[in-house]
C-alpha cells in the first residue's frame, strides 16, 4: 500500500502543474494557437507537458515533502472525494465530447464556435470537468497522504479557477449575449436549488 500511495502522490506532484500551466499558455494566447491550429497546437503542448513532468520526476521526493502516514478519516475523504469526481465525470461524458474536452473548438482557425452546453449537468453548473479535476486531485493526495500531493492539490483550487476566469471571457467572446443568459442562469461550480436541469 505505501507504493500505491507514493505512485499516487508521485502522480499528482508531477502532472498537475504542467497540466495547468498548459491552460494558461493556451487561454491568454488562444487567436495566436488558432493561427498554429489545432492539431499543431496539440503537439507543442504535448511536447512541454512530457518535458516538464520529466522535469519534476527527478526531484519528485523533494515535491512530495514527507509522508504523513495513513488514517482512516482522510482515506474516508479521499472516497467521498473521488466518488463525487467520477459521479460529476459520469455526468459531464453524456454531454462533452473528447473533441471538445481537448480544446478543439477553441483552436479552430476558423473559430469555429461549436454550440454552448446547457443541458444535463451543464444545467446545474457551468463547469464541471474544473470541479471533477480538483475534487477528484484532492482525493488522490488524501489518499497518497503526501504532504507535498495535499499542498498541490489545495493549490489546484484557486488555480483552476483562474484558469476558469480566461476560459470565461473567451466563452463570452464566442457565444455573447447567449452565454451570458447561461452565465446568469447557471452557477460556476456548486448548483443550486431550483437550477434547470434539461437531459
Amino acid at each position: 500500500m505505501d507504493t500505491a500511495r507514493y505512485v499516487v502522490g508521485t502522480l499528482v506532484v508531477t502532472c498537475m502543474p504542467p497540466a495547468m500551466l498548459w491552460w494558461f499558455l493556451i487561454h491568454p494566447f488562444v487567436d495566436f494557437w488558432r493561427r498554429v491550429g489545432p492539431r499543431a497546437t496539440l503537439a507543442v503542448m504535448a511536447v512541454l507537458g512530457a518535458v516538464g513532468i520529466g522535469a519534476l520526476i527527478p526531484v519528485r521526493d523533494v515535491l512530495l515533502i514527507r509522508d504523513l502516514g495513513t488514517h482512516p478519516l482522510a482515506w474516508a475523504l479521499a472516497a467521498v472525494c473521488l466518488g463525487v469526481s467520477v459521479a460529476i465525470a459520469l455526468q459531464r461524458r453524456k454531454q462533452l465530447d473528447t473533441r471538445t474536452l481537448a480544446g478543439l473548438p477553441e483552436l479552430s482557425p476558423e473559430a469555429e464556435t461549436g454550440a454552448l452546453l446547457t443541458e444535463g449537468i451543464y444545467g446545474r453548473m457551468r463547469h464541471p470537468r474544473y470541479v471533477e479535476v480538483a475534487v477528484g486531485t484532492l482525493g488522490y493526495a488524501l489518499f497518497s497522504a503526501w504532504l507535498g500531493a495535499i499542498v498541490v492539490a489545495v493549490l489546484t483550487f484557486p488555480v483552476l479557477h483562474l484558469i476558469v476566469v480566461l476560459e470565461e471571457r473567451e466563452l463570452l467572446e464566442r457565444f455573447g449575449e447567449e452565454y451570458e443568459r447561461y452565465r446568469d442562469r447557471v452557477p460556476r461550480y456548486v448548483p443550486r436549488r431550483g437550477t434547470s436541469s434539461k437531459s
